[in-house]
């Protein structure tokens, strides 16, 4: 019997895919400098920003 606290996709392995420079990519090992530094300067957004956003909108 399976447990109702067991989460969907617990234990499944994935790798992570971007779209970098018009490429898809896993990781950025194999990149030029310049396109490392394209990757870095990118504004990074997450789950957690999003939602305080939206916390705030609502407050407006």
């Amino acid at each position: 019997m399976k447990s109702d606290k067991t989460l969907v996709g617990e234990g499944v392995k994935f790798e992570r895919i971007r779209r970098i420079t018009g490429y898809l990519v896993g990781t950025v090992d194999r990149f030029n400098d310049g396109k490392k530094a394209e990757e870095a300067d990118r504004v990074k957004h997450s789950m957690v920003g999003l939602e305080n956003e939206k916390k705030e909108a609502k407050k407006k």
